[in-house]
């Protein structure tokens, strides 16, 4: 874990503005059973490997090398919009509510169809009225709980909280 946040934060960067961008906080969330997400968050700092892919005008504007060349900084100002929470989905206690967007990838997949039933419904209860869930492309919302969302695209799993 650690650059799907960053790539989310940037990409509101770019299409929000520099004022609206400054009132944006991603809650990133993960079981991290090794202790180094937060570190990997904190400090942002990727291999030239990982960021070699980067379109040239997003990795010059957002990514600064360290002195061994060899890594790359993220931004600050993107760094500083994301926060990092340990969190176990299957607890069912969620982070926080009035969530405009929560994004769920790489999860759901792994849990039993009940657990994800049931985090799914966290989800709901977490999102602000009209608040957006967004899952992997795998993932159907279960035929129990297709009522509290609606489905915004064909041809995505972008859900929009209803109820």
């Amino acid at each position: 874990m650690g650059p799907e946040p960053y790539s989310l934060a940037i990409i509101f960067a770019e299409n929000m503005g520099h004022f609206a961008f400054k009132n944006v906080r991603i809650d990133a969330t993960d079981i991290d059973e090794s202790n180094l997400f937060g570190k990997i968050i904190y400090d942002g700092i990727y291999p030239k490997e990982q960021v070699k892919r980067i379109p040239k005008d997003i990795f010059n504007k957002y990514f600064h090398p360290e002195p061994n060349n060899s890594h790359f900084r993220i931004d600050y100002n993107i760094r500083n919009r994301v926060v990092f929470q340990k969190h176990d989905l299957r607890s069912l206690k969620p982070i926080g509510d009035g969530f405009r967007l929560i994004l769920c990838k790489n999860v759901l997949l792994h849990l039993k169809y009940q657990e994800r039933v049931d985090i799914i419904k966290m989800f709901h209860k977490s999102l602000a009225p009209g608040g957006f869930f967004a899952t992997e492309q795998t993932q159907k919302i279960p035929k129990e709980i297709e009522r509290l969302f609606e489905q915004v695209t064909n041809n995505g799993q972008l859900f929009r909280k209803v109820g």
